[in-house]
C-alpha cells in the first residue's frame, strides 16, 4: 500500500501536496502508521475494559485492578513490569514497565500516565458508551484513553522493528487525581525514574484550540496557603478604636489586598474558604470550617484558605514572598501568619530544551502530512505529575486523547484521536532513538 493511502486511510481526511520541507517516511516509519490502523478495533475494545473498571483514587481495589488488567499488556511488548504498592500513604500503588533495548546510547524515554480517574464507586457516572466516533464515559479522556495511546505506540514500534532500539519506561501512578501524603513519599518512584531519564512524554489529554491540537512545553504549579488570624475581643462599641479591628477585618484586610497586589503574568491566586467570629476552627482536611459569634463582639479568630499556581520557582518564591510582607502589616490589635503547603505540584516551567522536543514532534506531525501542532498556553493546563520531575529532563504535555467535559458526567472521548496521537508519539520515540 502506498505511504498516502495509508495516511488517508488512518487519519480521515485528503493528504495536501507534500512541502519541501517534508521527509518520506522511511519504510520502518510507514509500518508504525500500519500497525497503528490494524490494532484500532483492539484498542477501542481495550478501552471499553479500562473505563468500565472503576478506578476512583480511592477505590484502591479497582486501581489495582486496572494495573492487572494493564501487566500483561506490558508485558507482551517484552517490558519488566512491577507494581509497587503505597499503602503507606493511602493509596494503591503504581504500575512500572521497563524496555531496555539493544542499543544503550539511544535516549531513555519516560512514558507518564495514571490509572485512577476521579469518579469514585458513589458516582453515577460508571459505564463506557459509544456514540458513533465518540465514547462516553468516567475515564474515557482522563487519562486511560492516553494508556491505550501509549500501549498502540509501543505495539507498533514493535511491529515495525524499531522496538528493539529504543529504552523505554512507562509510569502510570494510581493517584495523580488525590495524591497521597506525604508527596515525597507518593512521588518517590516518579522522582527516581526522572532523575534516570533523557525525555518525559505526558500523556494527559489533547487540547485544541480553534480547530488545532495543543502541545505544552509547560504547565503550572499547585499549591495551597493558609492565613491564620487572632485578635483582641471585647465590645463592639470599641472597634476601630481602644478594641482594635478584630480578626475578621485583618482577614479581609489581607485577602484583599492579596487581590489587588498579587496579580502578575502567568499566576493565579484562589481564596476559596473563608471564616471568622469569636469563635472558628477548621476540620482536619481544611474543607470545612465552622464559626460562632455575635453582632456586638468583636471577633476574635479568622481563617482564609487557598491555592495559587506560578510557572516557575522563581515565580513561586517571589509571590510567596509578597504575601508574608502583606500578612505581616497588622491592623490594630491582631496578628496573623501565612503557611504554604508542604511539597504540592511544583511547575513545569517551558525550557529551550521542552520547546527543541516540541519542534522535533512538529517535524514528525509534518511528515505524517497533519495540520501543524500549536505550543499551547501554560495557563490553560492545570498541574500534574510530570512537573515533579521537569526540572531534570525536557518534556512534553497533550500526548492522550482528544475530547471534553473531563471530571464530570458525559467526560467523552474522540476515537479517532488515539491513532494520531499514538501515530504522533511512535515516530517521536523512533527518531530520538535513531538519533
Amino acid at each position: 500500500m502506498r505511504q498516502s493511502t495509508i495516511l488517508a486511510g488512518l487519519f480521515g481526511f485528503a493528504l495536501t501536496l507534500a512541502q519541501p520541507c517534508l521527509a518520506e517516511l522511511s519504510a520502518e516509519e510507514t509500518g508504525i502508521i500500519a500497525s497503528i490502523q490494524r490494532q484500532h478495533a483492539d484498542n477501542e475494545a481495550l478501552l471499553e475494559k479500562l473505563v468500565n473498571i472503576n478506578s476512583g483514587t480511592l477505590n484502591l481495589a479497582g486501581v489495582q485492578a486496572v494495573a492487572e488488567l494493564l501487566r500483561p499488556e506490558f508485558e507482551s511488548l517484552g517490558m519488566h513490569v512491577r507494581w509497587i504498592p503505597m499503602a503507606e500513604v493511602g493509596r494503591a500503588g503504581h504500575l512500572l514497565a521497563e524496555y531496555r533495548g539493544q542499543n544503550a546510547a539511544a535516549p531513555r524515554v519516560l512514558m507518564i500516565a495514571h490509572l485512577d480517574t476521579v469518579f469514585e464507586p458513589d458516582s453515577p457516572f460508571q459505564r463506557y458508551e459509544r456514540k458513533g466516533n465518540i465514547a462516553e464515559g468516567p475515564g474515557t479522556n482522563d487519562i486511560k484513553g492516553g494508556i491505550v495511546v501509549i500501549l498502540a505506540a509501543l505495539h507498533s514500534l514493535k511491529d515495525s522493528g524499531i522496538l528493539t532500539r529504543t529504552n523505554l519506561t512507562v509510569f502510570l501512578s494510581g493517584d495523580e487525581e488525590m495524591e497521597g501524603a506525604p508527596i515525597s513519599l507518593s512521588r518517590r518512584d516518579l522522582v527516581a525514574a526522572g532523575k534516570t531519564h533523557d525525555v518525559a512524554l505526558d500523556f494527559e489529554a489533547l487540547v485544541r484550540r480553534n480547530g488545532s491540537d495543543a502541545i505544552y512545553t509547560g504547565r503550572r504549579s499547585a499549591l495551597s496557603w493558609r492565613v491564620d488570624v487572632t485578635a483582641a475581643t471585647g465590645h463592639s462599641s470599641g472597634v476601630g478604636r481602644e478594641g482594635g479591628y478584630g480578626a475578621v477585618y485583618e482577614v479581609a484586610r489581607i485577602v484583599d489586598t492579596f487581590r489587588r497586589e498579587l496579580p502578575e503574568p502567568n499566576l493565579t491566586f484562589n481564596a476559596s474558604l473563608i471564616a471568622g467570629g469569636t469563635t472558628a476552627s477548621l476540620d482536619p482536611n481544611e474543607t470545612q470550617a465552622t464559626a460562632g459569634g455575635k453582632s456586638n463582639i468583636i471577633a476574635a479568630r479568622a481563617y482564609a484558605l487557598g491555592d495559587l499556581r506560578t510557572l516557575s520557582e522563581a515565580q513561586t518564591a517571589r509571590v510567596q514572598a509578597k504575601m508574608r510582607a502583606i500578612v505581616a502589616q497588622h491592623l490594630a490589635l491582631s496578628s496573623a501568619q501565612v503557611s504554604f503547603e508542604e511539597g504540592g505540584y511544583p511547575p513545569m516551567e517551558p525550557t529551550p530544551q521542552n520547546h527543541a522536543l516540541f519542534e522535533q514532534l512538529q517535524q514528525a506531525n509534518a511528515d505524517l502530512h497533519l495540520p501543524p501542532l500549536m505550543e499551547g498556553n501554560p495557563i490553560e493546563r492545570g498541574a500534574g505529575d510530570i512537573s515533579f520531575i521537569a526540572r531534570y529532563l525536557p518534556g512534553l504535555v497533550g500526548l492522550g486523547v482528544a475530547g471534553e467535559n473531563t471530571h464530570a458526567v458525559g467526560e467523552w472521548v474522540d476515537l479517532s484521536s488515539i491513532d494520531t496521537q499514538a501515530a504522533r508519539a511512535a515516530l517521536l520515540i523512533a527518531r530520538l532513538a535513531a538519533r
